[in-house]
C-alpha cells in the first residue's frame, strides 16, 4: 500500500513545475503557461490564487471550458495567447502590489494524473526607469526654477552696481567742482584787493 501512495506521489510531482515571475507595478505582467495542443487538443484550463491543489484551482480566478468560453473574477484577468493553439498564459492588466503571490495553473489533461499543473511565483516590483523619468522631471522644474531665481538675482545686483556708480560718478563731479571754485575764488578776490588801492592812490593825487 505505501508502495502504490509513493508511486501515485511520484505521478503527481512529475506533472508539476514552479516558475517565478518578476512583474512592475503598473504594467501588464504575464504568468505563462502552455500545452501541446496539437496532440490534445483544446483543453480546459484553470488559473487560482496559491498552490495548484489534488483537484480543479484554488480560489479559482479565471478558467475556460475547452476553449469554448471562460469565466474571469476580474477584468483584469486576460487569456491574450492563442488558446486553440495550447497558450493559456495569464495576462493581469495593469499590477497592483496586492497581486504579488502565489498563481497555480491547471491543465485538465485526460486520463488519470496527466493534469499539467504550473505554480508560479508573481513578485512585483517599482518600474525604475518610470521612476528616474519622473524625478529627472521634477529635478529638472526645480532647476528651472532655481536659474530663474539666480537670473533675477543677478539682474538686481547688476541693477545695484549701476546704481552705486552712478552716485559715485555724481559725487566725484560735485568734489570736482567744489575744488575747482576753491582754487579759482580766491586768486580773483586778491587780484581785486590789490588793484584796489592804486586805483585810490591814483585819485589822490
Amino acid at each position: 500500500m505505501r508502495g502504490l501512495y509513493f508511486f501515485l506521489f511520484i505521478l503527481t510531482q512529475v506533472s508539476s513545475s514552479t516558475l517565478k515571475v518578476i512583474g512592475f507595478f503598473g504594467h501588464n505582467v504575464t504568468l505563462p503557461c502552455r500545452y501541446d495542443s496539437l496532440t490534445h487538443g483544446v483543453l480546459s484550463v484553470c488559473w487560482g490564487r496559491g498552490m495548484v491543489p489534488r483537484s480543479q484551482c484554488s480560489s479559482t480566478i479565471l478558467s475556460s471550458q475547452d476553449g469554448a468560453g471562460h469565466f474571469s473574477q476580474s477584468p483584469r484577468y486576460q487569456l491574450l495567447g492563442r488558446v486553440t493553439d495550447g497558450d493559456v498564459s495569464l495576462t493581469i492588466l495593469d499590477a497592483q502590489w496586492s497581486d504579488a503571490g502565489v498563481y497555480g495553473c491547471r491543465i485538465e489533461i485526460p486520463g488519470w494524473f496527466n493534469d499539467k499543473k504550473i505554480n508560479t511565483y508573481l513578485v512585483i516590483e517599482e518600474d525604475i526607469l518610470k521612476t528616474f523619468l519622473t524625478n529627472k522631471v521634477e529635478v529638472g522644474e526645480i532647476i528651472g526654477i532655481t536659474t530663474a531665481e539666480e537670473e533675477m538675482k543677478a539682474y538686481l545686483e547688476v541693477g545695484n552696481i549701476g546704481r552705486v556708480a552712478a552716485i559715485f560718478f555724481f559725487l566725484i563731479i560735485i568734489i570736482l567742482v567744489f575744488v575747482f571754485r576753491r582754487r579759482f575764488l580766491p586768486k580773483r578776490t586778491i587780484q581785486h584787493l590789490d588793484t584796489s588801492p592804486a586805483e585810490n592812490i591814483y585819485e589822490v593825487l
